[in-house]
């Protein structure tokens, strides 16, 4: 009777969710027409987290092994100067963003695992520096999570600004998924906003509440690896990972709770339900959602002269299906999807450069450069 139940309960939970889930049932369109290709920039990098580029149009690369890598001229160089890098499972040298203003201050920071602080195994650190020549200098250790874990997966990582300054970041929920996303006095499953400095904004949402990690901004999250502001709204958005379904888009919202693992329209890994519900008052919908997952990474908005088809679409790399998708949006709901450059490898990183083209990070292939297919 007991295994009737449960059945039957299944069978409601995926009826429920098949009845909620018009946002994947639009299906990723292939083959698609492509009027671009991709030119390898920078060849042979293993698993190239992040990337930025510096005024004068050369690249820093973090390799999720620990390395920093400058590529110039066509060279590589390694930049010294790394903290300790906690490699385990998921975690290890991460995302790298430049300060809005880096031509007058220099500021580059960095998220990466950690095992700085309380207890065995690490967790995500963020910090800054600068650069003199090959190596940084000048570094500020601005935020840690606690407390560390040996568990190796879900450390985020991602980093952004806004159009005022504040420094956005991600930490995964640390696979504690039952304790921390929910718990606001605990660290992971959660985005932070800083002051550029490391400081906590007066108007953080939980300043002043008694425990709370005063950092927090939004909370509910499992494992955001996608972070990017939208270059006219100004709004933060984010992609994380979902376990089997439910990968997300959601737009930042200060306060909000973004409901993992409370609600979810994915399922465990083994198939079974680990929650009967996919809204509840007071938790955020997704702009959007996967099932199946894709396992998303990299995430930029392709606003640029040089791609005119792309307009009003926002790019994700797929880590497990290998392929960059384009969702076509419309007053904030996707209406197309489109798998790109399908094949090429696991896109773990795309960004659009000043010079008005998109970079992507391909895992064992290197970066690589959107052009169009008559260049």
């Amino acid at each position: 009777m007991k295994q009737f139940l449960s059945l039957l309960t299944f069978l409601s939970i995926c009826l429920y969710s098949c009845a909620q889930q018009e946002p994947s049932e639009i299906s990723a369109e292939t083959p698609v027409k492509v009027n671009y290709v991709t030119q390898v920039v920078v060849p042979e990098l293993n698993i190239p987290w992040g990337m930025e580029f510096l005024p004068e149009g050369s690249i820093l690369i973090t390799e999720k092994t620990g390395t920093l890598i400058h590529f110039k001229d066509g060279k590589k160089t390694e930049i010294d100067g790394l903290p300790e890098i906690y490699l385990r499972g998921q975690g290890g040298l991460m995302d790298i963003k430049l300060h809005p203003d880096y031509n007058n201050n220099g500021w580059i920071y960095f998220s990466y695992a950690s095992s700085e602080g309380e207890g065995d195994g690490g967790n995500t650190a963020i910090m800054r520096a600068k650069l003199n020549e090959n190596t940084l200098t000048n570094i500020e250790h601005l935020y840690k999570g606690a407390t560390n874990t040996k568990k190796g997966q879900h450390f985020g990582s991602r980093i952004e600004f806004d159009k005022a300054g504040y420094l956005y970041f991600s930490i995964g929920d640390r696979g504690n998924r039952d304790v921390n996303p929910q718990d606001i006095t605990r660290d992971g499953g959660k985005i932070y906003r800083l002051h550029a400095d490391g400081s906590v904004p007066e108007d953080n949402p939980f300043v002043g509440e008694t425990d709370a990690k005063q950092a927090i901004f939004s909370y509910g999250h499992r494992n955001p690896q996608g972070m990017v502001m939208h270059p006219t709204t100004g709004e933060i958005w984010v992609n994380e990972h979902g376990p089997k379904g439910g990968d997300e888009i959601n737009i930042i919202s200060k306060g909000k709770n973004f409901g993992w693992p409370v609600i979810s329209y994915g399922i465990n890994y083994s198939g079974t339900p680990f929650t009967e519900i996919t809204e509840k008052e007071g938790m955020e919908q997704p702009l959007f959602y996967w099932v199946p997952s894709i396992a998303p990474s990299g995430m930029a908005f392709p606003y640029s002269e040089k791609y005119p088809d792309w307009k009003n679409s926002v790019l994700v790399g797929s880590l497990k299906f290998q392929y960059l998708e384009r969702l076509i949006i419309e007053d904030h709901k996707v209406i197309k999807r489109e798998k790109l450059f399908e094949g090429l490898g696991r896109f773990r990183n795309i960004k659009l450069a000043p010079d008005g083209y998109l970079y992507a990070g391909v895992e064992g292939v290197g970066i690589v450069k959107i052009i169009p297919d008559s260049f």
